[in-house]
């Protein structure tokens, strides 16, 4: 299985810095995902260390594979308490889960967690552990089996707290509205992924504050384990021409989207599997040359340009682009398992004094682009050099 995470975020208004923090990392053959959602005290940058610390410590001490309950032992009996409120300076939500269905959950002080199968919700028994040194601190500790479609949704307390002391939410949105708002955008699209999830969430949570600005960081982080979306990326001719024709038939073999940035590439399919290259507009979008089309290929865009302006959207975040380089960000974004074939033939109009000096060659922003995927965006991303 293959497990989508995410984790939307809206700031407390009037602050500069979010006081959840969220943090997560695969395992290098992505057989385990870790993750961990801290709530800190109060809102603003105090918080944000305060949620900062306690997130990635326990993250790092359960990927050196402490017992994620002996972990979170530590984080709870080491935070301080607040000399004024008399409450912890953190609460946290924690998971550990593996590709074939194992999983670890761990809180303290959050909302409890949501596994969602078959559009409901699934009541899980939890192990109780108090702390010695603070009695009114308690562990919950989870293990179960996932299955293929499970989601599991963990939020801070700024969105079952949302709209608190308003006519309609007296109480706040508390878990009920949290756990209908979930089954809802579930049942209206049974393969919303985890950042749409978490974020239609969230936009629940701010809707029920007065005015819409949030009265407290809210958070919301999703895992969906599924069947993983596989995308092929074929971007440069093959140094070695004799062997065209075999990379175009990887390509066409391949079980999943399929996407070609580069004219010469093009081309190169268009001849060695004989299919016609459609040029959708002779219009350009923000300065780079509009998309074509192709059967059998999902996306088809210029290279360098395009792939250098991509790595500009997924480094900036900016994801609403229209452009062709937005297209190939939406054509990234909506996979799981992202295979590059990049050709290592030199193109000599790369080395065009004329062109802007940022545009860097192809393996460098390839490269580039991979590590923003696996590091924002919490992809697995392959490179095959021909």
């Amino acid at each position: 299985m293959f497990i989508d995470v995410d984790c939307s975020q809206i700031k407390k208004f009037g602050q500069n810095a979010f006081g959840d923090y969220f943090v997560s990392k695969r395992s290098d053959k992505q057989e385990r995902l870790i993750a961990v959602l801290s709530d800190g005290l109060g809102s603003g940058i105090k918080a944000n260390i305060l949620s900062c610390m306690t997130s990635t410590m326990l993250l790092r001490f359960i990927e050196e594979d402490i017992p994620i309950q002996k972990a979170a032992q530590t984080i709870m009996d080491s935070l301080p308490v607040c000399q004024i409120r008399k409450i912890s300076y953190a609460t946290f939500s924690a998971i550990d889960c593996r590709s074939d269905g194992n999983v670890w959950v761990v809180e303290e002080g959050n909302p409890t967690f949501l596994l969602i199968r078959n559009g409901e919700e699934i009541a899980l028994e939890a192990k109780e552990y108090t702390s010695p040194k603070f009695p009114d601190r308690h562990l919950q500790l989870y293990q179960f089996k996932a299955e293929v479609g499970d989601r599991i949704i963990f939020c801070s307390d700024g969105v079952t707290q949302a709209g608190i002391g308003t006519k309609e939410y007296p109480l706040g949105l508390k878990r009920e509205g949290f756990l209908q708002c979930v089954k809802k955008c579930v049942r209206d699209n049974p393969e919303i992924s985890s950042t749409e999830l978490s974020t239609q969430v969230i936009q629940k949570a701010l809707s029920a504050e007065p005015l819409e600005h949030a009265g407290d960081d809210i958070s919301c982080a999703v895992l969906y384990f599924r069947k993983p979306r596989k995308a092929l990326i074929f971007t440069g001719p093959p140094y070695n021409k004799m062997k065209d024709r075999e990379y175009c038939l990887s390509f066409e073999c391949f079980a999943g989207k399929k996407a070609i940035c580069g004219g010469t590439t093009a081309n190169l399919v268009s001849r060695e599997l004989r299919r016609e290259i459609v040029n959708l507009s002779a219009v350009t979008s923000g300065n780079l040359p509009p998309v074509a089309a192709m059967e059998g290929v999902d996306l088809v865009t210029e290279g360098i340009l395009t792939l250098t302006r991509a790595a500009e959207y997924l480094e900036k975040e900016e994801l609403s682009h229209q452009d062709a380089a937005g297209q190939l960000v939406d054509f990234m974004l909506s996979s799981d398992i992202i295979e590059f074939m990049v050709g290592a033939m030199l193109n000599q109009a790369h080395y065009d004094p004329s062109l802007p000096i940022e545009i860097e060659v192809r393996r460098t922003i390839i490269k580039k682009i991979k590590k923003l995927l696996e590091n924002k965006y919490f992809k697995q991303v392959v490179i095959h050099y021909m």
